[in-house]
């Protein structure tokens, strides 16, 4: 069982590299590829570089209460204890739904015998080189990176919480 320290060691350790060029659409799924990359704990220069997709459904305007029963499919009990300390700091403000949908059948995971830091050179070598606009490169903690995935995504509604609002309010939905 997870303790509170950790969930904030994770999420404090949760650092975006590299965040995607585009935000969640309005009015429209929006798919993100990431790439995640922790230590390994006990283990000098190995590094674990997680490679998965997650998808945005198009946001939906919501009430408060109706947030409050947002669920999380396919994610741990640890990632579920997050958004649940999340949703009761922010039962009161939200005005969106962004659903996601994180498939694990998507991820790969590889372990590299390298420092931290050539490795997350290369990844965003990789992701530059391969013009992949909607790519994220995190550096996270391997225990909790599922914790560190859903930060990530938190982070990325709040970048396009603002534009979709403005997108809501000039079609007169709010």
């Amino acid at each position: 069982m997870w303790s509170e320290d950790d969930f904030h060691y994770a999420v404090e350790n949760t650092r975006v590299i590299v965040a995607p060029e585009q935000q969640i659409a309005t009015f429209g799924a929006t798919s993100f590829r990431f790439y995640l990359i922790s230590e390994l704990m006990d283990q000098v220069n190995e590094v674990r570089v997680r490679d998965g997709r997650i998808h945005a459904e198009r946001p939906q305007i919501v009430t408060p209460d109706q947030y409050a029963r947002l669920l999380l499919e396919g994610f741990g009990e640890q990632a579920q204890q997050y958004a649940e300390q999340l949703r009761e700091r922010m039962r009161s403000i939200a005005v969106l739904r962004y659903g996601f949908q994180f498939r694990k059948t998507d991820v790969t995971e590889n372990r590299v015998r390298d420092s931290i830091e050539a490795v997350i050179a290369r990844t965003c070598m990789h992701v530059e080189n391969a013009a992949e606009p909607r790519s994220a490169v995190i550096q996270g903690v391997d225990d909790a990176w599922e914790v560190c995935l859903l930060k990530f995504t938190i982070d990325l509604i709040g970048r396009s919480s603002g534009e979709n609002l403005g997108d809501f309010r000039r079609r007169g939905l709010l």
